[in-house]
């Protein structure tokens, strides 16, 4: 399932679930100490004036149908900077409680699911993913990455579970790879990711296998890409992670993050599959062609309302500015939210830290010369990701910010949404300490 050609445009395949270059702009949040104490008193237009400006910008323009923000200061409600509709021509006006698909920001839920049964003793951070998944004890490796697929060596160490988290497992994806191994995780239905129902020329429409432990099973089977622990590379990783939380738990991996998390942090709009009755609120998603947007999957026939064939840990949930909010605002505050303790503060603080292994390189890589953590990117008091339908979200631990933008268009670097959303919040930061 990938994007190669759509309407006669190229349409970039690794783009299609990956988080993009979010957080490019983290380095300017430094120097803003203190901004978190600022006065949030006035309306959310004029406190943020860039964020503000790029919601009109690309909603006045007709580039996308709505554009939602969310700005917090600690454990404050959000201001909310809404423009737009749920689709192109329709009334009902996008807001907090709109549907959108988050894709790889469903990662960092992921990675601090896994967090929490670390902090419960249930899983270990350097632990062999071979003492939870035995399939994977002795991998073979590519001996040239993205070449043939049957000339191989052994893996010089085993994958561990802070591999997994920060995508150094060597594992690879079927958006990333070229060539014998890209094909082999179609054929294998190591797709773990969805688009549309919708045939429309050039987009895959490769069937992902049934159930996570079949797709631990076959995964397990496939080459690696790259030596475990040797390089930063987008991956499975965090879809393999729902099988290690699922046995590692003892429960189904969307039941565990259902019960031990979205209840917990009153996450109510948070599924792997949208209910019927919640299409009213569910978002278009829209593929640019040309520079003009074309719906790929409208709400009412959204592949979101299937039933998926496991719950993707890596791109597969759905969401609403107001859920994601509140599992911002939580990991703001260290695990708490509300006065009720959802995770542990050393599982959070862990989590969004720094956790690349020391024998991880990520030259050449999207997070060259930064930190990643568990499912997100780290900078400069920074922890966040980006989807691949436009949606970008981060903490700023220094700010004591939260900050998101939703929208949906595909693919995600038609705009530069991911590094401009960030850059916009810094600015306006920035002229709040210098007024």
């Amino acid at each position: 399932m990938a994007y190669r050609e759509f309407d006669g445009t190229q349409m970039s395949r690794r783009s299609l679930l990956r988080g993009g270059a979010m957080l490019g702009a983290g380095a300017a949040f430094a120097g803003l100490p203190g901004a978190g104490l600022l006065a949030q008193t006035a309306a959310p237009r004029s406190s943020w004036p860039a964020v503000a400006a790029m919601v009109d910008k690309y909603v006045d323009e007709r580039k996308v149908a709505n554009m939602v923000a969310t700005l917090g200061w600690g454990q404050r409600d959000p201001l909310v900077i809404a423009k737009g509709t749920l689709a192109i021509g329709q009334a009902a006006p996008a807001g907090l409680d709109s549907l959108y698909r988050i894709y790889s920001m469903t990662k960092p839920i992921t990675g601090m699911a896994a967090m929490m049964l670390i902090d419960e003793g249930k899983l270990g951070l350097d632990q062999p993913l071979a003492e939870i998944l035995p399939a994977f004890a002795d991998m073979q490796v590519q001996r040239t990455y993205d070449g043939s697929a049957t000339d191989l060596v052994p893996a010089e160490r085993p994958i561990t579970i802070r591999q997994l988290l920060t995508h150094t497992a060597g594992l690879g994806y079927n958006i990333v790879q070229k060539g014998p191994i890209a094909q082999l995780y179609v054929e294998r239905g190591l797709v773990p990711g969805q688009v549309s129902r919708i045939p429309i020329p050039g987009l895959g429409r490769a069937e992902a296998v049934r159930g996570l432990d079949n797709f631990a099973d076959r995964l397990a089977q496939v080459p690696l890409v790259l030596q475990p622990g040797s390089k930063w590379s987008y991956s499975v990783g965090l879809d393999l992670m729902g099988r290690v939380i699922e046995v590692a738990s003892g429960m189904s991996f969307d039941a565990f993050l259902k019960q031990r998390l979205f209840e917990p942090a009153g996450m109510t709009s948070t599924w792997f599959r949208v209910p019927e009755s919640e299409i009213g609120r569910f978002t278009t998603n829209y593929g640019i062609v040309n520079s003009v947007p074309v719906p790929i999957d409208p709400a009412r026939a959204s592949i979101y309302l299937d039933e998926p064939s496991f719950p993707f840990g890596g791109a597969g949930l759905v969401s609403s500015p107001r859920d994601y909010d509140r599992f911002q605002r939580m990991l703001l505050g260290y695990g708490m939210l509300d006065g009720k303790r959802v995770m542990g503060e050393l599982a959070v603080r862990v989590g969004t830290s720094n956790l690349l292994p020391e024998t991880a390189t990520t030259e050449g890589t999207w997070i060259e010369g930064q930190g990643f953590g568990a499912g997100g990117r780290v900078t400069e008091g920074s922890f966040g990701w980006g989807g691949a339908a436009g949606t970008v979200a981060f903490v700023n631990y220094d700010a004591n910010l939260r900050a998101a933008m939703f929208t949906q268009y595909m693919p995600s670097e038609a705009y530069p949404i991911h590094a401009g959303f960030p850059a916009a919040v810094a600015k306006d930061l920035a002229a709040k300490q210098s007024a």
